[in-house]
């Protein structure tokens, strides 16, 4: 988590069932220090049925792979983004708030995802999208910088991934596997590459800690402020 260096838990919700022993990777007895499974073994086809329902789901919104160099090969739908009424002249990864996309009505089962998992963490939901890798496709290093960042964790919600997803966090490497829920550190230098030959699909979220919330409505105080004196 940028700024605060560790994740959040599920009170008692992280599981490994047996079955899927041989196909999970158990990291809770290694000592990582950019990598977290919070939570395993979550269903995943309600949220893929309800995107498969949509038609062009991915071609709807293009901004993100048409304006991010880093994310070119990747397709999203946003779901959470930044509320633009509350730039106050800050650069867009400086501005805390952040709001339901119009498209993402279309999507109930993982706005439902979104806010019961922030609720369980006791956190506020930042910026959220869908996130499609296509085999053979990458997502360049880079870091995510920003107050906004600064301040949250970065979530995935592994929905489809074939061979496990890779993603490097400064030295550290995992697999995420499907139905699994994963914390990683985004201040950090940080890559993805989908290795396998079908599409690699994340809900990707951040969640603000509610220690810190305070620290995030003084920051946009002071930027109103600074707006207004300058107006």
């Amino acid at each position: 988590m940028s700024g605060v260096n560790h994740p959040l838990t599920f009170p008692s919700l992280l599981i490994r069932s047996e079955s899927r022993a041989q196909s999970i990777e158990i990291l809770e007895d290694v000592a990582m220090k950019y990598f977290k499974r919070i939570q395993a073994g979550l269903a995943v086809q309600p949220y893929l049925a309800e995107i498969a329902g949509i038609d062009d789901a991915w071609a709807e919104v293009t901004g993100r792979q048409d304006k991010i160099a880093v994310q070119r090969e990747a397709l999203a739908i946003p779901i959470r983004g930044v509320r633009k009424s509350k730039i106050y002249g800050r650069a867009r990864r400086d501005v805390h708030e952040s709001r339901w996309t119009s498209g993402s009505v279309k999507y109930p089962k993982i706005r439902a995802f979104l806010k019961d998992t922030a609720s369980t963490l006791n956190c506020q939901l930042g910026r959220a999208k869908v996130v499609c890798l296509p085999a053979g496709r990458k997502v360049y290093p880079h870091v995510d910088r920003g107050e906004y960042y600064r301040l949250r964790g970065r979530y995935h919600f592994v929905l489809k991934s074939s061979l496990g997803s890779w993603l490097k966090a400064a030295d550290e490497e995992v697999r995420m596997r499907e139905g699994e829920l994963w914390w990683f550190d985004n201040d950090q230098m940080h890559e993805a590459e989908n290795d396998g030959e079908e599409d690699r699909v994340h809900i990707i979220f951040d969640l603000l800690p509610a220690e810190l919330r305070a620290q995030a409505k003084r920051a946009t105080a002071s930027a109103r402020e600074a707006q207004e004196r300058a107006a």
